[in-house]
């Protein structure tokens, strides 16, 4: 038996708040398929070079409203960053509200517009540890 990785599904209110908050981490839009039947739209997008592990945005035109709830919890997207600083930057530059900064210079985590997780690990060693960053407070839940 094979199995090979496809994408993690996200459900989205605001398609283009989640569109530009995924744009603010690096990702590109891949592949858009719009469904007038179901009234959906998806978007997948990923890292460049690395359009095999989309997330896809999954955005219902009528709302959520009336889905049934199966009390499935989500837990995080995880994607590695060259420097977790600069990208951390990027993102409280951009508005983000960094949930947990990157104390150790290795992690940290950011929510989306849809309260999606996002789990940002420094690729390799971590980082030495950095003052703004080691005395920074979590903030919310992440």
């Amino acid at each position: 038996m094979t199995i090979r990785y496809l994408h993690t599904m996200v459900r989205v209110l605001d398609l283009e708040k989640s569109i530009a908050f995924y744009e603010l981490l690096g990702l590109k839009e891949t592949r858009r398929y719009e469904n007038e039947g179901g009234r959906f739209t998806l978007i997948f997008m990923a890292p460049p070079g690395q359009e095999d592990c989309p997330v896809e945005l999954t955005y219902n035109w009528d709302g959520d409203e009336g889905l049934p709830s199966d009390s499935r919890h989500f837990g995080h997207l995880a994607y590695e960053v060259d420097d977790i600083y600069a990208t951390c930057q990027h993102l409280i530059d951009n508005g983000v509200t960094m949930n947990r900064p990157p104390r150790d210079g290795r992690m940290a985590f950011v929510r989306s517009p849809d309260n999606i997780s996002i789990e940002l690990l420094q690729k390799g060693a971590a980082l030495p540890p950095a003052e703004k960053w080691t005395s920074l407070p979590n903030i919310g839940h992440w």
